[in-house]
């Protein structure tokens, strides 16, 4: 067993990995196989992130990513000593959580060879925060290694990037996410194929829809609504509720993450009763604050989920009209699919396709959700 048996279909990657872990054990010094800062980019749900921590993991193990011993474990968890691994709830990671990084990333490891720092979501640097990353990561410390995950290349300043080393994960195919949900899920072969089809690659996606029955009825849900599109009213219809299921979604899964947080602060700052010592306030303010960009970011990240269902339906829809149907990702569909192909051209399937990229785009840039959406259905329509 490997750390890196956790990548799935990234044989390229799990190869320069540990050559560069060898590298870095063999020499006691950081050669031309391993470098101090790594980028780690691919598409959601890819494993960029699963590969970086993975690495991590390598890096600060005696036997070089074994899986067992503590050290791995700890690091997976996100508690090793020498492992500084940054989650991005909100919106944006800013220059103050950069700063404060940046001070405990010039710490000599304590157990380890290595200390580690592991950014997730680089791509969501502000400018000063990248600015800050970036007169640290020019002349980093001889024991102190970057590893940056970003969906693509061009989601990082470009002298940023200039000083990684950049490794590009691929989306898993479909066999493979069905491989692994039948054999380490024992999820059954039908529902695995479906689901791995239904995620588009994204291996975190097709292992709740295929444990999840509440989120395969929510896709459904979402999958039909240009069926109930006949007009401007129904088309506003549509985008509330897709806005409002988002919501509802985020709120539920925020809820009680929310409560145990408020509670874990409240105890480590020494609260009784309604009394709280001084800075116990403002702490719990702060965190009010980060929960609730943490709330909107989650509604985004679900809506984005729903636009790529959507974007399967109208892939399926345009297969169907180009007489292709052997690869139908929505086959439990196949009767609405043939519906909608009947009603449209080719042209104007393909110009539903650009408008719900161009959407998700645009969502990416925070633009207004609501608006967006009810723009969007109105496009469907």
């Amino acid at each position: 067993m490997s750390v890196f048996n956790s990548l799935i279909d990234q044989s390229q990657v799990i190869s320069i990995l540990k050559e560069a872990v060898t590298s870095a054990n063999s020499a006691g010094d950081l050669s031309q196989a391993m470098t101090n800062t790594w980028l780690f980019t691919g598409p959601a749900g890819s494993g960029r992130s699963n590969a970086a921590i993975a690495f991590a993991a390598a890096l600060v193990c005696k036997d070089g990513g074994c899986s067992k011993c503590q050290d791995c474990l700890s690091t997976i968890l996100g508690t090793h000593a020498d492992v500084e691994l940054i989650k991005t709830q909100g919106l944006s990671i800013k220059i103050d959580e950069v700063r404060e990084l940046i001070s405990r990333a010039s710490w000599a490891p304590s157990v380890a060879n290595f200390r580690v720092v592991v950014i997730e979501d680089a791509d969501r640097l502000t400018d000063s925060a990248a600015n800050a990353l970036l007169k640290v990561i020019e002349e980093p410390g001889l024991r102190t290694i970057w590893l940056l995950c970003a969906p693509t290349l061009t989601d990082v300043l470009p002298t940023i990037r200039s000083r990684c080393r950049h490794l590009a994960l691929r989306t898993p195919s479909a066999k493979a996410i069905t491989n692994l949900l039948i054999e380490r899920d024992q999820i059954d072969t039908k529902t695995a194929e479906f689901v791995a089809r239904a995620s588009g690659g994204h291996i975190g996606r097709a292992r709740r829809l295929a444990t999840d029955l509440n989120a395969r009825q929510s896709r459904e849900k979402i999958l039909k609504l240009p069926l109930m599109i006949k007009d401007v009213s129904s088309a506003y219809k549509a985008a509330q509720f897709l806005v409002d299921s988002a919501k509802a979604e985020a709120i539920a899964d925020a809820e009680k993450k929310d409560e145990d947080e408020i509670s874990k602060l409240k105890e480590a700052w020494g609260s009784t009763g309604s009394k709280m010592v001084t800075g116990g306030s403002k702490a719990i303010k702060e965190l009010e604050k980060e929960q609730k960009s943490r709330s909107t970011r989650m509604v985004r990240d679900y809506l984005d989920r729903a636009l790529l269902d959507l974007a399967t339906l109208y892939r399926d829809i345009m297969l169907v009209q180009s007489n292709s149907t052997d690869s139908l990702i929505n086959q439990d569909l196949v009767e609405q699919i043939n519906q909608l192909a009947a009603t449209s051209s080719q042209a104007k399937t393909l110009d539903k396709i650009e408008a719900i990229l161009k959407t998700r785009r645009n969502l990416a840039q925070n633009a207004a959700p609501l608006l967006l959406i009810e723009a969007l259905m109105c496009e469907l329509r």
